[in-house]
């Protein structure tokens, strides 16, 4: 008896070498990237959040040092919790980095706002 093996991603038999086990080299890149999104789940989203917080960080700083309310940058989608680094200066105030584009948090005129560098 002659065992057919069948492609995991398609369904449809292999033909050729007795180990193969993807017919294309599209179903094996198929199969790769769905493995991958499995198992970096957490990093890929970190990694998505990271990329989204730049962008609103970086919409928002038109010269340099700007200061923006909180619920503007929230309701663009920034999250604070998602930062590659932070800073702290010589008064002792953190800057939180997303790769190039800092935020520190302040409290002006009894508003919460962040001063984005």
């Amino acid at each position: 008896m002659i065992d057919h093996k069948i492609c995991p991603v398609c369904e449809s038999p292999l033909k050729g070498r007795s180990d193969k086990k993807f017919c294309s080299t599209k179903c094996k890149s198929i199969h790769q990237y769905e493995t991958r999104q499995k198992k970096e789940a957490f990093y890929l989203e970190v990694d998505r959040r990271l990329k989204t917080n730049r962008k609103v960080l970086k919409t928002y700083n038109f010269r340099g040092f700007t200061t923006v309310r909180k619920e503007l940058l929230i309701n663009d989608g920034f999250d604070p919790n998602f930062f590659t680094h932070y800073w702290k200066n010589s008064k002792g105030d953190i800057y939180l980095f997303v790769y190039d584009y800092g935020f520190l948090d302040l409290k002006k005129s009894g508003k919460d706002k962040y001063l984005i560098v």
